[in-house]
């Protein structure tokens, strides 16, 4: 079931999402509709608060970029409860545009680490401690930051955000348009 996803200003995008037990309610069935969302949306993540959950779930498909990174054919997951646990700061930090589905028309050249250590669970209930570097590393820390309550306009210059400052007023009154279902804040 494609859901919609939650826009700028939603008070939920700013909640530090809890951790879910193992026998959370329909877990499966979650996973699926957040990633049929995210193929609706043309997105290649979804943290679960854009669909208005408080909690720490995330989905990440990277197989759309195989042809330029051939490493992430067939990359599609699920993380449950992740954590960035280390950043590897003799990692150089990389600057690169992102957009988030939760803003749509807004994209910024955003620094990250390019090397990262987390921990999660995966679809199978299998834990997962790795150290993670590249792309991956950057939409990680871009989901995850989601779980935080952060989004990647966060992490850029006060201003460049001053600058952004219109358009985050227009999405905060409905003043968009993009090509999948979205849930904006109520006035």
């Amino acid at each position: 079931m494609i859901l919609p996803i939650y826009i700028y200003g939603q008070p939920v995008l700013r909640k530090i999402a809890q951790d879910i037990p193992l026998d959370y309610p329909d877990l499966k069935e979650l996973i699926q509709n957040m990633f049929e969302t995210m193929d609706a949306s043309d997105g290649i993540g979804l943290a679960a608060p854009q669909i208005g959950l408080d909690i720490r779930l995330s989905v990440i498909d990277l197989d759309v970029l195989s042809e330029s990174f051939p490493e992430y054919k067939d990359f599609r997951k699920a993380f449950i409860n992740p954590h960035i646990v280390e950043i590897d700061e003799s990692s150089k930090k990389e600057t690169i545009e992102e957009g988030c589905l939760s803003l749509p028309g807004i994209h910024e050249s955003v620094p990250r680490h390019t090397r990262i250590r987390v921990q999660y669970i995966d679809e199978d209930l299998q834990q997962h401690d790795e150290w993670v570097e590249g792309y991956l590393a950057r939409v990680m820390q871009h989901e995850f930051d989601h779980l935080d309550g952060k989004l990647f306009i966060d992490r850029i210059s006060p201003f460049r955000k001053q600058m952004l400052r219109s358009k985050l007023k227009a999405l905060l009154q409905g003043n968009f348009r993009c090509g999948y279902k979205t849930k904006i804040a109520q006035k």
